[in-house]
């Protein structure tokens, strides 16, 4: 089995390659020399997929066989003249469907690997609309959720919108925020107003749901019908990225001092766990440079697929870490890289 980790930055995309023991990386790249890279994906029929953006020419998808060669989709997510697609922040396979998650906030789909796509209406022009508000990073749906067991169940999550899910296969969208404080509060539609900014479920039971939200960390075990707060153990509730991986269970934060500082809280940058799926958390193993006042962005940190739990993060200094033991012991590779925008892992 072969690991590839694709580190997506505001200039390029780069690929790092080892055998399954992970001990030596070998570095390709970059990919889309000086275009923004926003995220990566698998498209149902095996090809590799990466959205870029730019200031000029806009946001595309591109699909590849080999993460060598690319070939732009001509007929990738695109809005009418209504409003503005600026960037693509996610891409989501569930079966036969790929999700993208876009800003300005909105879902498209492709029933084709990427190669065409179409509007999830029901989302995009939803009730509740002209009233969404942007979070610092713009107005995004960043974050596709699938029930593998029900395709009509799919949940999305907007900055600073909330969380929505679709019973429907995407033809009607609920917001779904109770028990999570809202950081916009919107008197005419109280259900919008949530800035959640990552989740993540653990697919043998989808509807148990973890969010890392601008106000703190929650839990749902219904679906998102309700929420809870689990951050017992954390130096801090703020943060953008939260992982699990998929063998072991384990949940990944990466805390940060406030929503004013977005800085490790003393510049004691670590990453903390959990294995009891959230009830407590404790700050992981070694490995981690003192005196790092960096940061990690919401899409730049993954697992693999491997039993021992390989994760993934990198920082918006450039800076790849990873873990080849759930987080006992860490590493850094011997690379600097742009600010590093994702990170996502590909096995074979």
């Amino acid at each position: 089995m072969s690991v590839v980790v694709a580190v997506g930055t505001m200039k390029g995309a780069f690929f790092l390659r080892a055998d399954e023991a992970r001990s030596e990386w070998q570095l390709h790249g970059p990919a889309h020399k000086g275009w923004i890279v926003n995220t990566f994906g698998r498209a149902p029929d095996g090809a590799y997929l990466l959205a870029t953006g730019s200031t000029w020419y806009g946001a595309a998808v591109h699909r590849s066989s080999d993460l060598e060669e690319w070939e732009q989709v001509v007929d990738g997510p695109a809005y009418g003249e209504e409003r503005k697609l600026n960037q693509i922040w996610t891409l989501h396979t569930q079966g036969d469907t790929v999700w993208a998650g876009v800003d300005e906030a909105g879902l498209f789909r492709s029933g084709d690997s990427g190669a065409t796509w179409e509007p999830v209406t029901g989302l995009n022009e939803h009730e509740t609309r002209e009233r969404w508000e942007p979070g610092l990073g713009g107005l995004a749906a960043h974050r596709v959720l699938t029930d593998p067991s029900d395709p009509n169940r799919v949940w999305c999550g907007i900055s600073a919108v909330g969380v929505f899910r679709s019973d429907d296969g995407g033809e009607t969208w609920h917001p779904k925020n109770d028990g999570v404080p809202a950081a916009v509060q919107d008197d005419d539609h109280p259900d919008i107003g949530y800035c959640v900014h990552c989740l993540v479920n653990d697919p043998s039971n989808p509807g148990t749901i973890w969010r890392q939200d601008h106000l703190g960390v929650f839990r749902t075990t219904d679906g998102a019908e309700t929420w809870e707060r689990v951050e017992s153990g954390l130096p801090a509730n703020f943060g953008f990225p939260i992982e699990r991986h998929h063998a072991s269970g384990r949940l990944f934060v990466i805390p940060l001092e406030s929503d004013q500082y977005r800085m490790p809280v003393n510049g004691d940058f670590a990453v903390y766990v959990s294995d009891d799926g959230g009830n407590s958390w404790y700050r992981t193993g070694v490995g981690l440079p003192d005196g790092s006042f960096t940061g990690v962005l919401r899409d730049a940190m993954a697992c693999d697929q491997m039993d021992d739990a390989g994760v993934y993060f990198g920082t918006t200094g450039g800076v790849v870490h990873y873990s080849t033991d759930g987080g006992n012991e860490w590493h850094t590779m011997p690379w600097t890289f742009p600010r590093i925008l994702s990170v996502q892992v590909f096995t074979d």
